[in-house]
């Protein structure tokens, strides 16, 4: 939805070449980090991974004494306090260390996207600056970054064996689902559970099947183009690789108009009780499918997956059916 509150974040491209050294120093210690943690979490049940971890975030320390070294040379001692979630553009990392669970292709695919947005920010970065050795460090580190990829599928194959190797999924597949069911799946959960108050509201309300499809389409659309544009308004994809903004909004902005429209459209039954019933059924599997889809692409675990949908859904519906009858 659109927000009332201004971004206040920076721009990347107004950041001075301090401010992009400070920056990169923070994101190589905070993936460092994040590697290290994703490998003490994985290191009981998958040690091959773990090892490869391990290696990665010895690799980002590297990059990050790299910086500093650059940095120092430059600018002196005190270092800008810069992160990512200052800069417009840049998506916060997830917090691995509040997950209750961690799934192999949870971590897998996490660092896969921290690796394409390391790589884009610095492809970016370098086109920023004037300084001709920056622009060669950062460049040289976004060539780094984009060759993880295949360093990661050797380890695999040597860490992991060739079973362990051949169960990975293959970029396009992960672009996939960074460009359109990340921002699908979040679309068709907003239309899905939000419209689900207004249309049965007006059902209820004033027991009229052709008001009440007005009302869902009205919400429907509505929503769709809301959410459409604020994915597509919220990254550039620039600086995390997650592809055009243009198809992330657009899926963003039909799988929500879906959502919502899947139980408006019974309302085109004159019968109201046909159409409420028909209705109801509706919601029952647009609330499973998402948490099937969250469960078969984003490696939710099934029964959260569900209480986090199904359970919130019908709390929304039930909210809806009784204002409608009040």
């Amino acid at each position: 939805m659109f927000t009332l509150w201004p971004d206040t974040r920076r721009s990347f491209r107004t950041l001075s070449e301090r401010e992009i050294l400070s920056l990169a120093i923070a994101a190589e210690e905070e993936d460092g980090r994040i590697y290290s943690e994703l490998a003490t979490r994985l290191g009981t049940h998958y040690p091959g991974t773990a090892a490869l971890l391990e290696a990665m975030a010895a690799e980002e320390d590297e990059h990050r004494r790299l910086l500093l070294d650059m940095y120092v040379e430059r600018f002196g001692k005190r270092l800008v306090p810069i992160r990512r979630e200052h800069v417009r553009g840049f998506l916060v990392r997830k917090p691995v260390w509040l997950l209750k669970t961690l799934t192999l292709e949870q971590a897998r695919q996490q660092v896969w996207e921290m690796e394409e947005s390391a790589y884009h920010f610095y492809l970016e970065a370098a086109r920023l600056v004037n300084d001709v050795a920056i622009r060669r460090l950062l460049g040289d580190l976004a060539q780094v970054e984009r060759s993880h990829a295949a360093s990661a599928t050797r380890l695999d194959k040597e860490l992991l064996g060739e079973d362990g190797h051949n169960t990975e999924k293959d970029a396009a597949h992960r672009q996939f689902l960074l460009t359109y069911v990340q921002p699908g799946l979040a679309g068709l959960m907003d239309g899905s559970v939000s419209t689900l108050a207004p249309v049965f509201a007006a059902a209820f309300a004033t027991g009229d099947t052709h008001q009440t499809f007005l009302v869902g389409l009205a919400a429907a659309v509505g929503a769709g183009i809301s959410m459409g544009f604020t994915e597509a308004a919220s990254d550039d994809g620039r600086l995390t690789g997650r592809g055009s903004p243009i198809k992330r909004g657009l899926a963003a902005g039909i799988m929500t108009a879906v959502g919502g429209l899947g139980h408006a459209l019974p309302y085109l039954i004159h019968d109201f009780w046909t159409a409420t019933a028909i209705a109801g059924l509706m919601v029952v599997i647009e609330l499973w499918a998402i948490a099937f889809i969250q469960k078969h692409y984003m490696q939710t675990p099934f029964w959260r997956a569900v209480l986090q949908v199904v359970i919130g859904g019908a709390l929304v519906f039930g909210a809806g059916v009784l204002i409608g009858m009040a």
